[in-house]
């Protein structure tokens, strides 16, 4: 980052930070007993303490728990993700953790590139939440190491509630004709909410967690905020007019977000990688035939998303009631694939498990001799016993005239889809619960 916009940047946050802990304190005065004590001095995830706990039942009978924890360079980390359907005795063991790998922003123009986790305090960055931010759930207080105002470290920067999704399912029984009794099946769902917002120089990211009543996890990261002043230099020859006529042109940049996951399917750290493939054969005069295959990935691998291409984690210690072995697979969303850079090339990786591994770009542990900085780097070949999964997801930011001002949400994300977790939807009503495999309609 350069030296003026580093300045305005830390500048900025300093300022919002010392507004949020004067915000605080009116908080921490008014707060119904309890919520005003500061997070604990060492957060630590594996105690899962009353602070650090999050516990939702959803509509439908699905209870999502999950212990939280902050980082300096990651921000909000995710810990001990469990999931507990309705006629699940015991909760399901999902995720062992989950949080973002790193914002790779580069500029078209190759005047600047930044890794925001890593190099621009996005964890510092956090922002003081308003009731109002977070209708009808928590907020709960963050600890931010490193904070750059030390004297005003905690901020009420974590919000858990519930959000609605519109319709969980629907389905319309009885036939078509008329007079005929149709009883309509549905649920209108909503999904537990857990978010943060960072500021990083211009750009406010809300990164958000959602967890949905039928399994499903949707992680995406919106970028809100302001256009970089700075950056109307139409220098460049490739930014976008902003503002009256053609004399200010925002300089376009990307943004390339990544996702770790420590998938713990069943209490186990040894899951399995599958990718499936599907190809359609056309045969002149014939109706069109699909073939999907298979293939076990055994070794670390950069994978590459396609249109008929996917990929599952699978459970090596654990089956749902019908006998089939749990997994998750990996739904990604749109993305703009970044091709300056190794590690941004592929859409997912797969790396066997490395307590210093933890960032897939400008990495800040010593990981050792010939080891490299980013994720491409650490897909050598390995087994992968204790897979560690890393989602990309690319978003090329052309400005425009409506980002002006503030500048709406350009969300970028996906999905965690359960496969084979549970025997039926979770959500299937009693009056359905018989309907699992081939059934027959009495004639």
């Amino acid at each position: 980052m350069p030296e003026s916009r580093l300045r305005r940047a830390r500048a900025r946050v300093a300022a919002v930070i010392g507004a949020s802990a004067l915000l605080g304190t009116v908080a921490v005065a008014v707060g119904p007993v309890g919520t005003a004590q500061a997070a604990p001095q060492s957060p630590a995830a594996a105690d899962c303490s009353t602070p650090y706990r999050i516990e939702q039942k959803l509509d439908g009978g699905t209870t999502w728990r999950m212990c939280w924890h902050y980082e300096s360079n990651a921000g909000l980390v995710l810990d001990k993700v469990s999931y507990q359907p309705k006629g699940e005795s015991a909760p399901i063991k999902v995720l062992t953790s989950a949080k973002l790998g790193q914002i790779h922003v580069p500029y078209d123009d190759g005047s600047n590139e930044y890794d925001d986790l890593t190099g621009q305090g996005f964890a510092q960055g956090l922002q003081q939440l308003d009731p109002a931010e977070c209708p009808g759930g928590t907020i709960k207080t963050v600890r931010v190491p490193d904070a750059w105002d030390p004297e005003h470290p905690n901020v009420k920067g974590l919000c858990a509630t519930t959000r609605a999704r519109g319709h969980a399912y629907r389905m319309g029984t009885g036939g078509f004709g008329a007079g005929e009794d149709n009883k309509v099946y549905q649920l209108q769902g909503k999904d537990l909410l857990v978010y943060t917002v960072n500021q990083v120089g211009w750009y406010e990211y809300i990164t958000e967690w959602r967890f949905a009543g039928d399994g499903t996890m949707t992680m995406q990261v919106g970028a809100t905020g302001t256009l970089s002043p700075m950056d109307y230099d139409a220098g460049d020859g490739r930014g976008w007019p902003i503002g009256k006529g053609a004399k200010d042109y925002a300089t376009s940049h990307a943004h390339n977000v990544f996702w770790r996951l420590n998938f713990g399917l069943d209490g186990s750290p040894k899951s399995k990688v599958e990718q499936y493939d599907s190809k359609t054969t056309a045969t002149s005069g014939r109706i069109p035939k699909t073939k999907t295959t298979r293939t076990k990935v055994t070794k670390e691998l950069a994978g590459d998303a396609a249109p008929a291409r996917w990929w599952r984690v699978v459970s090596s210690a654990g089956k749902n009631k019908d006998g089939h072995p749990r997994s998750y697979e990996i739904v990604p969303g749109h993305t703009t694939k970044y091709q300056g850079r190794s590690f941004t090339k592929h859409d997912v990786y797969f790396t066997e498990y490395n307590k210093c591994e933890q960032f897939a770009s400008n990495n800040l542990r010593n990981c050792g001799a010939g080891a490299g900085k980013s994720v491409d780097k650490w897909v050598n070949g390995q087994t992968l016993k204790h897979p560690i999964v890393w989602v990309n997801i690319g978003f090329h930011h052309i400005a425009r005239d409506e980002d002006q001002e503030p500048m709406p949400l350009h969300w970028q994300g996906f999905q965690l889809s359960p496969r084979d977790v549970t025997a039926m939807n979770p959500l299937t009503p009693p009056a359905l619960s018989g309907h699992n495999g081939h059934t027959e309609e009495e004639r």
